[in-house]
């Protein structure tokens, strides 16, 4: 079945973590271990490169940018200036389009391109033909907006193909707090989110903090998706929606893309000692979310799959009966065995994600 993964670090493993995406998982894996690498918590064991995503059907994806600045009195790691963010997200967005040259990616910017690569892509599904060559789509989304010096620079962006964007990401941030920070969202935040909606952007939610999130659902009236999150009424962290902000996303036809990071699916984890199997940590945890949200909206019409496989982290803190990304070619037997129907499998598998982008993107 044909696939949409709404989050994936393409660009950060390919730059920051010097993965070549064309190879193989395998691949990856075997020279990262044979040249000893330890720089990087997840060596040796990445789960997503291009190969597998075509083999897993996963035609079209949501491909970040992400450059955070830090200020001196933050521990995070980041840049020390917007100007080297900024930077940072051009390089990013270089890669993209070597990409493109090497017939890997094809960027979706609108709605007849994205119905074109859709239809090619399910054509190709359905008749059997070989889909190892053709490329993947991807919309552009920026995961924090510390890297915008400007919102003149936001125009920028969106000339260069971006689509989507979460003013917000960890810590404090230049136009919003994110994961394990809170204030209110500031003035310049607030104007984000307008010059957002001029443009016809997406607002992702991920990673806001409770309060700014609440004031972006107030001041952004354009179209909201949430790209990667769980819940957390099943692991209490404030990087999980409240059932409260699940509803208010319901409310607003948001999709919530159910994300893979082992610390989000399961309580008590603790990274870099935890272990998924363990922990009783698999697809089936993943599942558990989503149906949360199901209960909620009382239908199957804002869950997806946003798995964030390649956010920092490989298989040490992903479901211990996942491989790599292709493995979530499983899903549909799995939400088959669960109750659900053949058109809400669709709906989780592509179908909701492609009506939010309809919606956002009308002819």
């Amino acid at each position: 079945m044909f696939a949409i993964d709404a989050h994936l670090d393409l660009s950060m493993n390919a730059l920051e973590w010097n993965r070549d995406l064309r190879a193989s998982v395998a691949e990856i894996n075997a020279r990262e271990t044979a040249r000893g690498w330890k720089d990087k918590p997840d060596r040796g064991n990445a789960t997503v490169a291009f190969p597998e995503l075509r083999r897993g059907r996963f035609g079209l994806v949501v491909a970040t940018q992400i450059g955070r600045f830090v200020a001196a009195d933050n521990p995070l790691p980041g840049w020390h200036s917007p100007e080297q963010a900024w930077a940072q997200t051009q390089g990013q967005l270089a890669w993209y389009r070597a990409m493109e040259e090497a017939g890997e990616l094809v960027q979706i910017v609108d709605r007849q391109g994205l119905e074109s690569h859709v239809a090619r892509w399910m054509g190709a599904l359905r008749s059997g033909a070989d889909t190892t060559r053709l490329p993947i789509g991807y919309i552009l989304s920026l995961e924090g907006a510390d890297s915008l010096i400007t919102l003149g620079h936001l125009e920028r962006a969106y000339g260069s193909g971006l689509r989507a964007l979460g003013p917000g990401h960890y810590g404090p941030g230049r136009y919003a707090h994110g994961t394990d920070s809170s204030a209110p969202l500031n003035a310049a935040g607030k104007e984000l989110l307008r010059e957002m909606d001029r443009l016809g952007m997406i607002l992702d939610a991920t990673h806001l903090c409770d309060e700014a999130f609440w004031t972006a659902l107030e001041v952004f009236q354009g179209p909201v998706w949430a790209s990667h999150n769980n819940c957390r009424a099943l692991v209490d962290h404030n990087r999980q929606f409240s059932d409260a902000m699940i509803r208010a996303l319901v409310a607003r036809g948001a999709v919530i893309g159910g994300a893979l990071d082992a610390w989000m699916m399961v309580p008590g984890w603790v990274r870099g000692k935890s272990l998924p199997e363990p922990m009783g940590c698999n697809l089936e945890v993943m599942l558990d979310h989503l149906d949360h949200i199901c209960q909620i909206a009382g239908n199957a019409d804002h869950i997806g799959i946003g798995s964030d496989l390649d956010g920092a982290y490989g298989r040490e803190q992903s479901p211990s009966d996942l491989e790599t990304i292709a493995d979530l070619e499983r899903l549909p037997a799995m939400l088959s065995a669960r109750g659900y129907s053949p058109p809400d499998i669709e709906k989780v598998m592509h179908g909701n994600w492609l009506r939010c982008l309809l919606n956002a993107w009308p002819a």
